[in-house]
């Protein structure tokens, strides 16, 4: 993994400005340069700044956007980089500028000016998260990046407001990467290990293991994983930074390391990406790590189920009758449904034992949300409109797209089985939605629930803003932000 170097904040050295290396990034937001930083360049390159400030192709830039002047006269610097910032920019250009910077970032490194600038903190936040990079299986790693140096008037104070940011992103760090791995490397057994050392953060970890999780009754996760080799786990992570008399908050995540779709096998196209099948477990464990590094005043418990579908001569066919933890029967009409059929019973098992405050559980669970949304929304389903409001307002500050779909009874009498008490699959049509009124059968009617299908935005094939391809780590600053404004004692 190749995460950005930690970001430096220093008061500018104007008398300095000549003799760095590297890249010098400079912000500005009009057709002449007027802070102490941008007269200083201006002289030192002969007027070039004022002109490349002046120019139609800077006119043209949106905020956060940038353009280069490379070798600037008058300069040590590799390039000269100008980036378009108003003062009263939004928190999603001024992340957005940050990234700019980022893409541009290489092994000699950058010093960024922002000076006075009141949203120097997000600046550092978007340069940070856009500068992640995933190599460790390449033979031929790239250079790592430079010192990321941040020139700014008031430094103590910029860093005191980047240090929560700096550990939400360690968060969408920790969330990338495991959605990034292949499934030959994150097997069950890596997964939970992985999550298990989280107790150095100072979090309680338990791992459940295959026996214990068919003495709880977990009939319909343990039936996903039978014909794997790797061992069906449930893991806990619980972070106590409330008061001990406060319930704690729940976040459920599905794990499946890999899903072929059981004896309901997937095509070959595209089964590549199932290895990302277990981005709502790693969503929460991101969530669980930024929580404990910032020291979250909030009692949080998460818990993923954590499982491979594989096809073999002892998985889960197509008709076979389960027995849910609750005590519920499922018809498994399709193994492909299996995301479900693993919430179902950690979704269970969260209320049974942690009685929380509020869930919300997090899976790559249908298709049919990508036909619906595409890539730009998670589809949220919710039994109560405080929270399903409170996280869409969460969301939406952070950027991290997410829609309301509906739920109701009409949908739930599809879920009608002549076998058992349901169905865990009932066809192509609202896909997403019967996924969800499956869930809720699971969800007791005094807990406040959300369920986020992040199908579409778990991973993506081309860059986004803050993102190279790849895992986005989506849901870890929205979740974070929820934690922070509704259960964090104030």
């Amino acid at each position: 993994m190749s995460h950005p170097a930690a970001i430096q904040f220093h008061a500018p050295d104007l008398e300095a400005l000549p003799q760095l290396s590297g890249r010098i990034a400079l912000l500005f937001d009009g057709e002449k340069p007027t802070s102490l930083a941008a007269r200083r360049l201006n002289k030192l390159t002969r007027g070039a700044l004022a002109r490349a400030m002046g120019s139609e192709a800077a006119q043209r830039l949106k905020p956060g956007e940038a353009l280069d002047l490379a070798f600037p006269a008058g300069l040590a610097a590799e390039a000269l980089q100008l980036v378009r910032l108003p003062r009263r920019a939004s928190v999603a250009d001024a992340r957005k500028a940050g990234a700019s910077v980022a893409r541009a970032l290489t092994a000699s490194g950058v010093t960024l000016i922002t000076e006075t600038h009141p949203q120097t903190a997000e600046i550092a936040f978007g340069l940070a998260l856009r500068a992640y990079d995933f190599s460790p299986h390449k033979s031929k790693p790239p250079a790592a990046l430079g010192p990321v140096v941040i020139a700014t008037a008031n430094p103590e104070a910029v860093a005191a407001a980047a240090s929560p940011m700096a550990a939400v992103a360690e968060g969408v760090f920790f969330t990338r990467d495991l959605v990034n791995e292949p499934a030959n490397i994150l097997t069950t057994h890596d997964f939970a290990a992985r999550l298990a050392a989280m107790q150095e953060l100072g979090l309680d970890v338990e791992i459940l293991e295959e026996d214990q999780l068919a003495r709880l009754g977990m009939n319909a996760l343990l039936g996903v994983g039978m014909g794997s080799e790797s061992p069906s786990k449930v893991v806990v992570m619980q972070w106590h930074g409330g008061p001990k008399d406060q319930p704690p908050f729940a976040l459920v995540g599905k794990g499946v390391v890999f899903d072929t779709g059981g004896i309901s096998i997937k095509p070959a196209g595209g089964m590549e990406d199932m290895t990302m099948d277990m981005g709502g477990a790693a969503t929460v464990a991101g969530v669980m790590r930024s929580l404990a590094l910032r020291g979250a005043k909030a009692n949080v418990v998460g818990l993923v189920g954590i499982v491979e579908n594989m096809p073999d001569g002892r998985a889960q066919r197509p008709g076979d009758v389960v027995r849910s933890m609750k005590g519920d029967t499922i018809e498994v009409i399709n193994t492909d449904a299996e995301g479900r059929l693993v919430l179902a019973d950690v979704l269970w098992y969260a209320q049974d034992r942690f009685k929380p405050s509020g869930m919300i559980n997090l899976a790559t669970l249908t298709g049919a949300i990508i036909v619906a949304l595409g890539h730009e929304n998670t589809g949220v389903f919710s039994n109560n409109d405080a929270l399903c409001n409170a996280f869409l307002k969460a969301a939406e500050a952070e950027g991290e797209g997410a829609w309301r779909m509906p739920m109701g009874q009409a949908y739930d009498g599809k879920l009608k089985s002549r076998i058992a008490d349901m169905v865990n699959s009932c066809g192509r049509d609202g896909g997403s939605i019967t996924a969800a009124q499956f869930l809720r059968r699971f969800v007791k009617e005094e807990t406040p629930w959300c369920h986020l299908d992040i199908a579409g935005t778990a991973l993506l094939k081309s860059d986004s803003t803050l993102a190279p391809k790849g895992a986005t780590g989506w849901g870890v600053m929205a979740l974070n932000r929820l934690i922070r404004d509704r259960y964090e004692a104030k």
